[in-house]
């Protein structure tokens, strides 16, 4: 299946009110009617937060909500860019002199990456102009990754205007690849999900080499996402880069303590492999390995003996070469104790006890509780969210996607879900709504949705 790529459906735009919108937008902005139209899903991710950069296994679903662009191929050499929402501005540029402003996360970038991506794995020399209409109807900056959506969205847009082919794994390969261009040094989670997410079914996403196995959720119970309404863009702080270095750091101190060659270590999960031993003994390791106070800088250099300049140069990525103190014992014990979670939620679900979603729900209030102590990654709004989640009924509650903002996810006995939505809504939305706006207001229950598809008009 992953090594197919992305499914063509034929359809009867007029029956579907939000493409036909599109379409009538679409010609109303060019004057020509669009060639195909190419979809993107966001994702929630049910447990695995910030592992995936290290190399470990991640549970995620694909969700309903989307980004959707159509697409008119075009003679000139011009890629035209244009939004449904109007807080979005257009932006127009040559195809042969794309430029990605690192500093400023804006829209329009992020489908840059994806067109770069595309661009340089086939070298193409001239590729086509487009016309291009977007409309995302994921919560931006809310941990739902709208922003890897448009990345594997104007890949997959690229890819079909230029009449190339290539497997969903490619795809997802390459799009986790070019969405460094803006800044993030992230994982492959986002991209993989979006592109081989299936109904009905989350999926267990392994990497080196990327692969992804079914996981059937229990039927039983339901997932709610709730946006804290606090939001968090990864590419314009250096929060999340911070944590990836750390975790890099981490990797070299374990490498260089077993007597591995510590300078080509970059992830946790590759010592591990090296040294050939459980997640379990990696935790004792830790344990063995540092101290819990913040190493700095000097520190840092010391132990792996190199320069100040050797580590901002060498090690650090450009955002984070000022931070001057850095948490390694509590980050590499997060990543340890859930990438041990994921693999016991997948074998949970396989399994199936009778009592399959409190320990699932268990396992996610564990993981809530690890990133933001462990971690640091949750924000008060978010640990009010799931504090008021868990009152309400649900088993487990937790904050999902890059956190200091965005969205917890629930796992809700479905006998609980009505008076759960009524009551969060009422508890924790009602006592903001004079800050918030409709667009962030985000309570719903969910179910797994399919990956990236592209559309033709029959």
């Amino acid at each position: 299946m992953a090594a197919e790529g992305p499914g063509t459906r034929l359809i009867q735009v007029a029956e579907h009110p939000r493409l036909l919108k599109l379409k009538e937008m679409f010609i109303s902005k060019f004057g020509s009617i669009p060639e195909f139209y190419v979809r993107a899903p966001g994702r929630v991710n049910l447990i695995g937060e910030h592992i995936d950069y290290c190399g470990y296994a991640v549970l995620p679903m694909a969700v309903e909500q989307d980004i959707l662009i159509a697409v008119e191929p075009v003679k000139s050499q011009m890629l035209h860019l244009t939004n449904t929402n109007p807080l979005y501005s257009d932006f127009s540029t040559s195809v042969d002199n794309i430029h990605i402003d690192k500093t400023q996360p804006r829209w329009h970038n992020y489908f840059l990456c994806g067109f770069k991506g595309i661009q340089e794995h086939f070298n193409l020399m001239n590729p086509t102009g487009m016309n291009c209409l977007l409309d995302g109807i994921i919560p931006p900056s809310s941990g739902l990754s709208s922003s890897s959506a448009l990345v594997c969205c104007a890949g997959l847009v690229t890819l079909k205007a230029n009449r190339l082919s290539l497997s969903k794994i490619e795809l997802a390969e390459i799009c986790t690849k070019s969405e460094r261009y803006i800044g993030t040094e992230g994982g492959g989670m986002d991209q993989s999900i979006s592109f081989l997410g299936e109904e009905g079914k989350a999926k267990l996403i392994e990497f080196n080499p990327l692969r992804a196995t079914d996981v059937q959720l229990p039927s039983e119970a339901s997932f709610v996402i709730a946006n804290s309404c606090v939001a968090m863009n990864k590419a314009a702080t250096s929060n999340f880069n911070t944590r990836v270095m750390e975790c890099r750091l981490a990797a070299k101190f374990l490498a260089k303590y077993k007597g591995l060659e510590w300078n080509k270590a970059l992830c946790l999960e590759e010592v591990q492999v090296k040294l050939g031993v459980s997640l379990e003994e990696m935790l004792l390791l830790v344990e063995e390995v540092f101290h819990s106070e913040p190493y700095s800088q000097e520190e840092v250099c010391n132990y792996l003996e190199i320069s100040l300049e050797e580590l901002k140069t060498q090690i650090l990525c450009k955002n984070t070469q000022d931070v001057l103190l850095f948490k390694l014992y509590q980050r590499a014990k997060h990543v340890f104790s859930e990438a041990a979670r994921v693999l016991q939620f997948k074998k949970i679900c396989e399994d199936a006890p009778a009592n399959a979603v409190q320990l699932l729900g268990d396992l996610m209030n564990q993981s809530h509780v690890s990133c933001r102590n462990l971690y640091e990654c949750s924000c008060p709004e978010l640990d009010q969210l799931v504090d008021v989640c868990r009152q309400f009924g649900a088993q487990g509650s937790r904050l999902t996607g890059a956190g200091w903002g965005g969205c917890a996810v629930s796992l809700v006995p479905t006998d609980k879900l009505p008076d759960l939505l009524a009551n969060v809504q009422e508890t924790y939305y009602q006592s903001k709504k004079e800050r918030l706006t409709v667009e962030k207001r985000c309570l719903f229950a969910t179910k797994p949705g399919g990956g990236a598809l592209v559309f033709l008009e029959a």
